[in-house]
């Protein structure tokens, strides 16, 4: 989830136990037990190098309580390959078969 946060070249980084943090857990807190929740994953050899998954939740980007919230995380080494893009794509195929707008 810590290559999740979006970070501005000009700030440092944190340090990864902000993952612990209330606000940043209701991404992740419980994630499978709740209707809309949905992960995929990419896989190099045995390393998982990004992940991308929904939740319907209270979170920054909150649409309605009809509308998944999208987080992604891509190892940077990994970034520029088109991973996160084919990830994106594959999701919204998943959630326009699942009924979702």
């Amino acid at each position: 989830m810590y290559e999740a946060i979006f970070i501005p070249e000009w700030i440092s980084a944190p340090s990864k136990d902000i993952i612990n943090q209330p606000d940043l857990q209701v991404y992740v807190k419980d994630f499978g037990k709740n209707k809309g929740d949905l992960c995929l994953v990419a896989q190099v050899s045995d390393k998982i190098v990004s992940a991308v998954w929904v939740r319907i939740m209270n979170d920054y980007g909150h649409i309605d309580n009809e509308t998944p919230s999208f987080a992604i995380s891509l190892l940077k080494e990994y970034r520029n390959y088109g991973i996160g893009t084919e990830l994106i794509k594959q999701m919204l195929m998943k959630l326009k078969l699942a009924g979702y707008k």
